[in-house]
């Protein structure tokens, strides 16, 4: 066990013949426990400064491991985000490709009707040249053969009665 200023101080030596002067080496004494009293001081704010900063590496330690998982959640969640980010971009894209192609087949059914309708119109326009024509061409023969005259005697003759 170490020895303590109290163990110093209360050292009693024996004296002797001729022994050493007690004065001198009380005097001694008194500055070894001296020393002594500073040493232990220093030493014991020594380790009181020691376990503080061994309180504070601990706690940089906890914040670096913290902030280390801080960053590797932070990573996981930007690499989730992106790849959720990927999927909507995928599922949008599908979704207007899935628009558009309802909408060219949608054009595409109008164009067809419209050509169809379009074929019927030629169809009804040609078959009403075709009409007009004929009534025409009877109306000139009926021109042509004087028919009028006959038209005009009935007509006479009927206003006559």
């Amino acid at each position: 066990m170490p020895l303590t200023p109290l163990d110093i101080h209360n050292k009693e030596f024996s004296t002797g013949f001729r022994g050493y002067n007690v004065d001198e080496v009380n005097e001694f004494l008194d500055q070894v426990i001296k020393d002594m009293e500073l040493l232990i001081k220093e030493k014991k704010e020594l380790e009181d400064r020691a376990a503080m900063l061994n309180e504070r590496i601990e706690h940089y330690k906890s914040l670096e491991e913290n902030l280390s998982k801080s960053i590797l959640i932070a990573q996981e969640t930007a690499e989730d985000v992106k790849a959720n980010a990927r999927k909507e971009a995928q599922l949008i894209l599908k979704e207007a490709e899935k628009n558009a192609d309802r909408i060219v087949n949608e054009a595409l059914a109008k164009s067809r009707k419209v050509a169809i309708e379009i074929e019927e119109l030629k169809k009804r326009a040609s078959v009403y040249r075709m009409r007009f024509r004929t009534l025409l061409e009877a109306q000139l023969e009926m021109l042509e053969n004087g028919d009028w005259e006959d038209l005009e005697r009935e007509k006479s003759e009927i206003l006559v009665e």
